[in-house]
């Protein structure tokens, strides 16, 4: 065994006792799918967004319903005004406490409170169309996160694809490889003979170094593809390789007949639209006056937690912003080239979205004929190397065309692999983009 043969077995050892030490597990592409819809970062996150936005409407219910809020205060004073209002509180106030030399120098007076204190909206109109702003928010993230997890979707089914085919490129030049080394083999016992020149064991032995180069790429190929789909998934540690079924060209089966403008991510669009639209009419409704209602209900008592008097207060409030410094004019002024920005921006939207799926439809129709014609070029070069080998076999050929031979055919397997990967990711994104609600 020469110099180089030896560390190319050294080198093959090393990687299979690496491969060993690493689990390799089957998963079929509609498992890869639902895992990465569980846990991947992207739907997640997606979700945690819809969540959030689900707390801000809630947010929004004060439109509704009262505040009530419940405090309990102390006070000390010889202010004679307070002092004597705190007897008043308290409903302690006797003839005495009207001489007035102790009304106008009182001792230190001290009062304890607790009281309740209720607010309950009855009119606010511009509120009402800021809290129907916030639903249609929360319906933006809504298919924010349906489009993420149809996006995701698609990226396992990319992810996968391109492992299928990685697998198939290593199977592909592992074929190669033995077929070219039964060549060599060939050449050495026809240049044993003496019957062909150096030159030809030497391209020989180059053709064997190249395919092996191109198979150690090959595998490592499968791994990077393994990483990657298992980084979609969120359950890769990096000592896994999955193994998944093989490459074959899938059978179109569009989710819709045609781009849809209910497609989750353009109907998210619409929605900031709509709730752009809201913010607009709330904008406008803040020109009304407002009518609320409050009451309180008061404990006093000159002791701590001590609460002997009570009484309380209600009312009706109305509350009108004539001018506000510009402040709501302007306002309306952004809302309305807000709401404008926007639906320029979802009508730029969907004019690229429906030019981006005509233009996925014709490039899986040329995928279509490339593959046929890959099939009939695979069909054509085994045929050829077929020829060749029998006329090498007799001398009526020369070394380098067999090599080429073997070479062109080895290239149109790949390249027919490859149109089947391109296929298949098309036909995905293709489901992507017509993917409705």
């Amino acid at each position: 065994m020469d110099k180089k043969n030896l560390i190319t077995l050294t080198c093959t050892l090393a990687a299979s006792v690496v491969i060993s030490a690493q689990e390799i597990n089957y998963i079929s592409i509609d498992e890869a799918v639902n895992t990465a819809g569980k846990n991947n970062a992207n739907v997640q996150i997606s979700e945690l967004e819809h969540k959030i936005s689900n707390a801000n409407f809630h947010e929004t219910d004060a439109v509704f319903l009262p505040q009530v809020s419940v405090g309990y205060t102390a006070v000390t004073t010889n202010n004679p005004l307070n002092a004597f209002g705190f007897l008043l509180n308290q409903r302690t106030v006797t003839s005495q406490d009207f001489d007035p030399a102790k009304l106008n120098d009182p001792s230190a007076a001290h009062n304890y409170s607790a009281d309740i204190k209720v607010k309950l909206p009855l009119v606010n109109v511009d509120m009402f169309y800021a809290r129907k702003g916030a639903k249609y928010q929360e319906e933006v993230y809504k298919n924010k996160a349906k489009y993420t997890q149809n996006w995701i979707a698609f990226e396992v089914r990319k992810a996968y694809t391109q492992l299928q085919f990685s697998y198939q490129a290593q199977q592909i030049l592992q074929s190669t490889l033995e077929d070219v080394k039964r060549i060599y083999e060939s050449v050495s016992n026809f240049y044993d003979q003496g019957l062909i020149q150096k030159s030809d064991v030497l391209n020989a032995q180059v053709q064997v170094n190249t395919v092996e180069s191109a198979l150690a790429k090959a595998g490592s190929s499968v791994k990077n593809a393994s990483d990657e789909l298992g980084l979609l998934m969120a359950t890769n540690d990096g000592n896994d390789i999955y193994q998944t079924d093989s490459l074959s060209q899938q059978q179109l089966q569009l989710n819709g007949q045609a781009f849809s403008t209910l497609r989750p991510d353009v109907v998210a669009m619409q929605k900031a639209v709509d709730a752009s639209r809201m913010m607009v009419k709330s904008s406008n409704m803040s020109f009304l006056p407002r009518i609320n209602a409050f009451g309180s209900y008061n404990l006093n008592d000159s002791k701590a937690f001590g609460f002997d008097a009570d009484s309380y207060l209600v009312g009706i409030n109305l509350s009108w912003d004539i001018f506000s410094g510009n402040r709501n004019c302007s306002k309306l002024k952004a809302s309305v080239l807000q709401r404008n920005k926007m639906q320029e921006e979802l009508n730029l939207y969907v004019n690229k979205s429906r030019l981006e799926y005509n233009k996925t439809l014709r490039e899986l129709q040329d995928l279509e004929v490339e593959i046929h014609k890959q099939k009939a070029s695979v069909e054509q070069a085994t045929e050829a190397l077929r020829i060749l080998s029998d006329r090498y076999k007799e001398g009526l050929t020369r070394t380098t065309d067999l090599l080429a031979a073997q070479a062109q055919l080895s290239q149109q397997r790949l390249q027919l692999a490859q149109a089947v990967m391109s296929y298949n990711i098309t036909t995905y994104y293709l489901n992507l983009l017509s993917t409705a609600n």
